[in-house]
């Protein structure tokens, strides 16, 4: 009985997690609060004084990531000084992608030599509040002063395998237009990359 009690519960929470719909652009950004590869507590309230965050859920494993990894650094090198620094969670659950754990993370971030936070999302709770299904997958964060509010939502640009062949820069643009004022377009786009992996 107990057996059937857990199957079933995980069904749920598999499908809760899947099932889930990335939070809508204009809508309040969750707040978190995860450690870091460093050992330190990052929370999206330590980044109040700042025009916003680029906050993306990645890993390490997943082949689109590798291939956008440089992106990512190149992103937040560009706009960390314009108010928009990039936030990095791996959400991935190590009991299925063994590649993604904490350990793993640390080794990832030094080899690359990450300029920004890298989180792990142990326990899978700050996955669901934003409804993010793929890595990378983006979330541009504005800085509303009493909140941070979804200024645009899915890919870093148009060609997530090759950044030699990338034609429109989705994540550039938007972040330009929320500096100038202005309301991304699109501000919303497909993330393509691999599925988060959720606990068994």
């Amino acid at each position: 009985m107990k057996k059937q009690l857990f199957t079933i519960a995980f069904a749920v929470l598999s499908l809760a997690l899947f099932a889930a719909q990335p939070i809508k652009v204009g809508e309040k950004a969750p707040s978190f609060s995860l450690k870091g590869v460093d050992g330190k507590t990052v929370s999206l309230s330590d980044y109040s004084n700042e025009k916003g965050v680029i906050l993306i859920f990645t890993c390490n494993t997943c082949p689109v990531v590798v291939a956008n990894e440089d992106r990512i650094i190149a992103l937040h090198n560009k706009f960390a000084s314009k108010g928009f620094p990039v936030v990095a969670i791996n959400s991935n659950d190590p009991g299925v992608s063994a590649g993604d754990s904490f350990d793993n993370m640390k080794v990832r971030a030094e080899e690359k030599s990450f300029p920004f936070p890298y989180l792990f999302d142990e326990q899978q709770a700050v996955l669901p509040t934003y409804g993010a299904t793929r890595t990378p997958e983006v979330f541009l964060l504005k800085n509303k002063g009493d909140e941070f509010v979804v200024a645009y939502t899915g890919a870093i640009d148009d060609n997530a395998n090759n950044a030699d062949d990338v034609e429109e820069k989705f994540l550039d643009n938007a972040i330009n237009a929320v500096l100038a004022g202005n309301s991304p377009n699109p501000a919303v786009t497909k993330a393509v990359g691999c599925g988060i992996k959720v606990k068994k």
